[in-house]
């Protein structure tokens, strides 16, 4: 007998080794929804391309503890640039990162002059780690780092939030934004959307063609 995982485990592990083909290039987005396989070898490629997917799920889901709703998945540097660029920091910006893994996105941004970040994590030690890349970039001054849950830690000063976490959990978190972020606040996902929230911009990001989404929080959604 197999034993299945519940279904929204399903969808989210689907998700993920997904995205995981799509960052490291082996699957390209084409038109709508479509994708196509892009790698050596074609389709008799997939087997590997899937074991690579699943090894980086099964070392995500190890890390994880019983209250992650996401699995680390590290954001590709052309996607992390593209997320500064679509943002449109200037000085005085506060740069929320929800489930920020290593910090990077935030250590990224804060390089932009009078920018202060924050970054939201459950794990530990990927706290830690965010930690350490912070001072070797040397802004560690510049970054809060903050272990703890995303539907619970204060947000109200942020004036752009960045997301990277899965769709499911983008829906869950959007009251949350609509109601605490302050008008013509900045939020950015990466790869995943808001549901029937419709983006003001995306843009793709090769390889791959991982999308990045940008919305701005109005005084009708408060």
């Amino acid at each position: 007998m197999v034993v299945l995982p519940p279904p929204h485990a399903r969808r989210r592990n689907l998700a993920l080794l997904l995205h995981c083909a799509i960052e490291t290039g082996h699957l390209v987005k084409t038109a709508g929804s479509a994708y196509s396989l892009d790698a050596p070898g074609g389709a008799a490629a997939l087997p590997r391309i899937l074991a690579i997917a699943m090894l980086a799920l099964a070392a995500s889901t190890a890390r994880a503890d019983s209250r992650r709703d996401v699995p680390y998945v590290a954001t590709s540097p052309d996607a992390v640039q593209q997320m500064i660029a679509l943002a449109q920091l200037r000085a005085g910006d506060v740069v929320y990162d929800l489930g920020c893994g290593d910090g990077r996105i935030v250590i990224a941004a804060v390089k932009v002059p009078g920018v202060r970040g924050v970054c939201v994590e459950i794990d530990p030690a990927l706290v830690r780690l965010g930690r350490e890349e912070a001072e070797k970039a040397g802004v560690a001054s510049k970054i809060t780092f903050v272990q703890g849950d995303i539907f619970e830690v204060p947000i109200e000063d942020a004036t752009v939030v960045m997301l990277y976490l899965l769709r499911e959990v983008n829906l869950r978190l959007r009251p949350r934004l609509w109601k605490e972020l302050r008008p013509g606040t900045r939020v950015l996902s990466n790869t995943f959307d808001m549901g029937d929230w419709q983006p003001e911009r995306q843009v793709a990001v090769p390889p791959g063609s991982t999308t990045i989404y940008r919305w701005t929080i109005s005084g009708a959604r408060r």
